[in-house]
């Protein structure tokens, strides 16, 4: 479906909404404070593609990690902020690009209001992130449990009252760990709101489950031209929410970014690891961001004709493979040079230098 136009804002260089290609964000899952270690994380993230990256902020002595991060970090940072309006106001002043915050659990409507102010003053943009696990007590009352008519009351109780205060830069996500109560509320929010909307379902899980969820509630919210940005939630390495983010526009059509891996999973006919030829190919691939299409087959019976897609593409044999592109067979190969054939050829193809 056409994607829905919604208002522009910017979090650093970095548009979002209107017709700005949809970003992807992700978390460290680093301790803030320490400083080397959580900005060579936000650098693998930024090699990987990540667009926008949010730190966790729970004390002062973050503020002043954060502030340190920020004079190096290759993308903008967000903070993310809960319970201390302090804090919120302390990581403007470090230089965040924008702020995470959730006025349910921020201590009121006067604090929150203190954090918008200094927002508007310093031109930064807030993602307002309802989430289920901590809607405000009236509207749990009211409504019995965090329902997705739950989420977006209390979603469209702070746009209004950012409204009625003269601020108009900000992001909304309506999260909860439940697939159909994120559709259903991001649904009824894109029919209310044109601000632009931050995808993702919350506490998804492991690499699998975590997925499979964020595939189907994203996935299905794009397709419907709903979503601005998008963080996947996994218990993994966050380069992981990544990948699996781009994948899911990939598959949509909606962004191509990196290689696309073909592999079949493999029969009777295999007489090559390709699961470990696989796995070692994706992770010394991730980093190229030319669009490319890359094929590893287990066999050269079936192999290039399955794959006749891909740009470049190796298929197993016993003791030697094939180089082929675009369905069309290159040179046999020994099968223990497979990977390193493959690995030259898209470095050949997209003039880039590959992981180690």
């Amino acid at each position: 479906m056409p994607r829905r136009l919604t208002k522009m804002i910017h979090v650093g260089a970095v548009p979002i909404g209107g017709e700005a290609p949809i970003a992807v964000q992700s978390m460290t899952n680093t301790d803030t404070r320490r400083v080397g270690e959580t900005l060579a994380q936000i650098e693998r993230l930024a090699a990987a593609g990540c667009d926008l990256v949010r730190l966790a902020v729970p004390d002062h002595k973050a503020v002043r990690a954060f502030q340190e991060i920020k004079r190096e970090s290759p993308t903008p940072l967000i903070a993310d902020i809960h319970f201390n309006y302090r804090l919120a106001l302390a990581a403007l002043e470090a230089g965040a690009d924008a702020v995470r915050l959730n006025p349910g659990n921020l201590g009121g409507t006067d604090k929150t209001r203190q954090v918008i102010r200094a927002c508007a003053e310093k031109r930064v943009p807030v993602r307002l992130g309802v989430n289920a696990g901590s809607l405000e007590a009236d509207l749990l009352q009211k409504f019995g449990s965090p329902t997705a008519d739950a989420l977006v009351a209390s979603a469209l109780r702070w746009i209004r009252q950012f409204e009625d205060w003269g601020y108009f830069t900000f992001k909304v996500s309506v999260k909860s760990s439940d697939v159909w109560t994120t559709i259903a509320a991001y649904r009824e929010l894109s029919r209310q709101v044109d601000y632009p909307l931050h995808l993702g379902v919350t506490e998804a899980g492991g690499l699998i489950a975590g997925t499979v969820k964020s595939a189907l509630g994203i996935g299905l919210l794009l397709a419907e031209g709903i979503g601005d940005t998008l963080r996947v939630s996994l218990t993994r390495d966050p380069v992981e929410e990544v990948r699996v983010g781009f994948e899911i526009l990939r598959a949509l059509h909606l962004r191509e970014r990196g290689v696309e891996l073909i592999s079949c999973p493999t029969c009777g006919r295999c007489r090559i690891d390709l699961f470990a030829l696989a796995e070692e190919a994706e992770r010394r691939l991730l980093t190229v961001a030319t669009p490319l299409k890359v094929a590893i087959m287990g066999c050269v019976v079936n192999g290039p004709g399955e794959a006749r897609q891909a740009d470049v593409g190796i298929a197993g044999g016993r003791g030697v493979g094939l180089l082929f592109k675009k369905g069309l067979p290159v040179r046999k190969v020994p099968a223990k040079e497979l990977l390193s054939a493959l690995l030259q050829e898209v470095a050949a193809l997209t003039g880039e230098a590959l992981g180690d």
